[in-house]
């Protein structure tokens, strides 16, 4: 059976106190950025840094004396597998998380921490389902599905009522998509306390299950995604019955589309959010004119994103703004030419981030030398303030970087 808006508020009720009422903030760098009226919902703040706690919870409270005293066993790379430790944890129930083998050392750790056991076994998480349910049946554990299960979609479903406790205008709700465990719970709560919202489900171009099962498409999922979050190969059947119903559209959003979200999100509107936390901005920024106008509520539903990842994003994101350049100059090999070059430099204001002194490996003559130099700058226009000023001193410099530098 699907939850019903009782079943949710019921389960609100269970959740108070027990997780955090997460704050829905209007974000007006944003909106005036993308000339809409944005409003997120930061489950980025739960303890876990996902939205995950809300399902795990309630799961967990409504389980039985006995399966609470026998333990539960759930299979998550993430943040499903970090919402159930932890709950678990708080509430005295034994756990064990079944693990994909290449799942990162920081989140095994993570997960361990809130005291779970930990197996790891197969190379992907629907690998690990028959291990995980091989111990359940050898253990008599309860299952903790991440998102097919009512419990977990009702708990879900509780971050709609907050949302339009907080703004009840909200014209439109872009949810992103994996299993379907928080559109379908979303959509139930919202099309339930105000039948004209729209919803529209994001989903990751790499994995677009839901929208292959919603309109019999073929499945194609697969492939690296940094929404590694709602990679998710096949929905479930209660979400995705619930989601044929509730769902206006479902928008796919590819790989550069998802990296610019996460450094928008971050440099325009402050919050940190991981690759499936930031598709709804995603969806947004790619379809600027469906939503320009209106007051949108994006649920950022988590926010553990690799510290290395993150760097690249930033990264690379100021290298395509033209922020970051990498310059070749071809230098006399003498004492003093080096600092010629960092001269012109500083006086245009660049700041040099990194300098590589090639005589060796590059082919040159023996009395020259390759400089490849690393600077950060204001924008593209700074760039060519560089450029030119390096070849005003006579210097012949080679833009290196993806930048593309405007005449």
């Amino acid at each position: 059976m699907k939850p019903t808006i009782d079943d949710i508020r019921a389960a609100a009720g269970l959740l108070d106190g027990q997780i955090v009422k997460t704050p829905t903030v209007h974000s007006a760098p944003l909106s005036t950025l993308l000339d809409a009226t944005i409003y997120l919902k930061l489950e980025t703040l739960q303890r876990t840094g996902s939205f995950k706690d809300r399902g795990a919870c309630v799961k967990l409270e409504r389980l039985s004396p006995k399966q609470k005293k026998a333990g539960v066993i759930a299979m998550s790379a993430g943040n499903h597998a970090q919402g159930v430790a932890y709950h678990a944890q708080r509430l005295g129930i034994p756990a064990t998380i079944v693990m994909p083998e290449g799942t990162p050392f920081t989140k095994v750790v993570r997960t361990q921490a809130f005291g779970a056991h930990i197996e790891l076994f197969g190379a992907t998480v629907q690998e690990a389902k028959p291990h995980a349910d091989a111990i359940a049946k050898r253990e008599g554990l309860t299952f903790v599905h991440p998102y097919d299960d009512a419990d977990i979609i009702a708990g879900q479903g509780t971050i709609a009522l907050e949302m339009l406790a907080a703004q009840p205008d909200l014209e439109c709700l872009v949810v992103p998509i994996g299993g379907g465990g928080l559109v379908s719970g979303v959509g139930l709560a919202a099309k339930a306390l105000k039948p004209g919202i729209e919803l529209i489900g994001v989903e990751a171009e790499l994995f677009p299950s839901m929208y292959q099962t919603l309109n019999g498409l073929p499945a194609t999922s697969g492939g690296e995604t940094l929404a590694e979050g709602i990679a998710v190969k096949t929905p479930g059947k209660k979400t995705a019955e619930i989601a044929r119903e509730v769902v206006d559209d479902i928008v796919v959003v590819n790989e550069a589309a998802i990296e610019a979200a996460v450094q928008t999100m971050l440099e325009t509107g402050k919050v940190l959010a991981e690759g499936a936390g930031a598709v709804g901005l995603a969806a947004v920024m790619e379809h600027t004119e469906r939503f320009a106008g209106r007051t949108l509520g994006l649920p950022v539903c988590g926010a553990n994103i690799d510290s290395r990842i993150l760097a690249s994003i930033l990264l690379r994101g100021m290298i395509r703004a033209g922020r970051m350049v990498r310059l070749r100059v071809e230098i006399k090999d003498a004492p003093g030419a080096l600092g010629q070059i960092a001269d012109q430099i500083g006086k245009t204001g660049g700041n040099i981030v990194e300098v590589f002194h090639q005589r060796m490996f590059y082919d040159v003559p023996v009395k020259q030398a390759d400089l490849d130099i690393i600077v950060e700058t204001r924008d593209s226009q700074h760039v060519e303030q560089i450029m030119r000023q390096l070849q005003a001193s006579g210097y012949n410099p080679i833009l290196q970087s993806e930048t593309a530098v405007q005449s």
